[in-house]
């Protein structure tokens, strides 16, 4: 690795001195390792809410065989996934909601090795119809009732959530009523913002907690918005940017700029929401992504070639930059929000070049390989490569252990069995 690669990654990467431990809890010295990553601390996610029916047994035989493929190759890239809580959806008949479901599909997910968020808690789109006939009172208890319920719920599954959606937006959202714009526009965006959050970290004190919003058309009033929430104690862990680019990709120098506007809140940065279409692009001067209604989006291969590339130069933006911690694409197959080809797989089951360049650069350049190394007489041998999990093996035996950026500096002592 050359000097200048390590410089541009020395944030995601670190160096430990482990010491081998046999089962007899002698020192395994003198003798052959060999050390490999087995996942990054990175969270490279894809938002994948077709996962459910297939989690839960739902899918004929022809549905069933397409969906093992398309997850087959989602496992091999990704270690993060954003599933779906929209409330109306989670629960359309009050007091029905729809957790046996979502949690069959966070175990599955967990047993694959997937990190896992929760989106959104608190959102104005797709609120409950039954929340219009309510005080503002009851909606806002309620909506908190919603918020403990869920976290208590899925407390070890789910430790990652979007407890606030486009709260910027949200007293001033004007196309449906809705419940949740009705008690935000009463108390203001900074009060629901402090007590969603105040009830989240009450549910599940460990987990981490994000404000999510897009900014392409209001970068201004999030980072406002973010200031005051900061200023009002609310206990946010991470800010959340959608990056949705049907309308062309941002660039390196916009997306810099981002980043380097909300990096001046010295807190961890995810962008949630990433999408770069491969296909013709949606005419600027649409405001409201989801006013754009076509009967059919077809992916091109002069749009696959652009998506790739423009994916690339995306990823490597944001991996350079030492507050962001998570990437999240949406969606991994064409044709989900939007209709828009979006996705890592086509709508008849072909990877589109963007899989493969990603995957050079996430399981590739991003990821330590495997080395042999040769313990000294104390049974010590020095690691270093991308923070994540490892493993060790020697004798016939194996051990995991962490590369981690707050212990980077302490020896770990890896019991091999």
């Amino acid at each position: 690795m050359n000097i200048e690669y390590y410089k541009k990654y020395e944030h995601r990467m670190g160096s430990r001195k482990l010491k081998l431990i046999g089962q007899d809890g002698k020192p395994i010295a003198n003798t052959e390792v060999s050390v490999g990553q087995t996942k990054h601390q990175f969270l490279f996610g894809c938002a994948e809410f077709s996962s459910i029916p297939f989690a839960n047994n739902e899918l004929n035989q022809e549905e069933n065989e397409k969906a093992k493929w398309i997850f087959e190759n989602f496992f091999d890239l990704f270690n993060y996934v954003t599933l779906p809580f929209y409330w109306s959806n989670f629960e359309n008949v009050k007091g029905q909601p729809d957790t046996d479901r979502l949690k069959k599909t966070a175990q599955w997910f967990k047993t694959n090795g997937c990190t896992i968020k929760g989106h959104p808690l608190c959102w104005h789109t797709l609120a409950p119809s039954w929340l219009l006939d309510m005080t503002n009172a009851k909606i806002l208890e309620l909506q908190l009732d919603r918020i403990r319920r869920e976290m208590r719920d899925f407390t070890g599954l789910i430790d990652i959530w979007d407890v606030v959606n486009e709260a910027v937006i949200m007293p001033i959202f004007s196309k449906y009523d809705n419940g949740i714009t009705k008690i935000c526009k009463n108390m203001g965006r900074i009060r629901v913002v402090q007590e969603t959050f105040s009830a989240a970290r009450e549910s599940d004190p460990g987990a981490l907690l994000l404000i999510n919003d897009f900014i392409y058309t209001s970068i201004d009033a999030y980072e406002i918005l973010i200031e005051g929430c900061l200023e009002a104690g609310v206990p946010i862990d991470a800010i959340g940017i959608q990056s949705h680019m049907h309308q062309g990709y941002w660039g390196v120098e916009r997306t810099l700029e981002v980043l380097e506007r909300f990096s001046r809140f010295m807190l961890p940065i995810h962008f949630t929401e990433s999408t770069l279409v491969s296909g013709h692009t949606m005419p600027h001067g649409i405001v409201d992504f989801n006013d754009y209604v076509i009967d059919n989006w077809p992916s091109t291969t002069e749009g696959e070639e652009r998506q790739a590339r423009e994916a690339v130069l995306h990823y490597k933006t944001l991996f350079s930059h030492p507050l962001v911690e998570s990437i999240t694409w949406w969606d991994f197959v064409d044709g989900q929000w939007l209709g828009a080809p979006t996705g890592f797989v086509t709508q008849d089951n072909r990877l589109k070049p963007i899989y493969e360049e990603l995957y050079k650069l996430i399981k590739k350049q991003w990821w330590t390989e495997t080395v042999n190394k040769v313990t000294d007489e104390n049974g010590e041998v020095t690691v270093s490569g991308f923070f994540g999990d490892y493993e060790a093996a020697a004798v016939g035996m194996k051990g995991k252990f962490k590369l981690d950026r707050e212990e980077e500096r302490k020896e770990i002592t890896v019991p091999l069995k």
